[in-house]
């Protein structure tokens, strides 16, 4: 007696290999962020110009962001192919250790990234317009 065992999706198969690709640099855009962040906040203990901290800033937001890419993608991996198509595989594999473990460097990255956004790029004031 054969048993019918659901196969997936050739979609989710193609994604799984691409997220795996993509979360292999994971190291490296975490590193390259951490080196932007370090940049960011000496410019803030030396008391830059605004100029320059909102390059900094920038430039910290565009590593995060990758980074938080890369890792959201280790994520999707780490779940399984089957997590792609099916919640129910997605919600057990988020409670296993590795994935216990993406999910909490995922919204880790997010949470800085926020930071970032909210506090850590500086908002140029704009020239007023005349009035006439």
């Amino acid at each position: 007696m054969a048993f019918f065992r659901p196969r997936v999706s050739r979609e989710a198969e193609v994604r799984y290999h691409a997220d795996l690709e993509i979360s292999k640099s994971f190291p490296e855009l975490l590193g390259t962020a951490r080196k932007a962040e370090r940049t960011l906040r000496e410019l803030q203990a030396v008391d830059a110009d605004e100029v320059e901290l909102l390059g900094a800033g920038l430039a910290f937001d565009k590593a995060l962001t990758e980074a938080l890419r890369a890792a959201e993608a280790g994520q999707r991996a780490t779940f399984g192919v089957r997590a792609y198509d099916d919640r129910i595989a997605r919600r057990k594999a988020k409670a296993t250790p590795a994935g216990a473990m993406w999910t909490a460097e995922v919204e880790r990255l997010r949470t800085l990234r926020e930071d970032n956004r909210l506090w850590g790029i500086p908002r140029l004031p704009r020239p007023v317009p005349a009035q006439r």
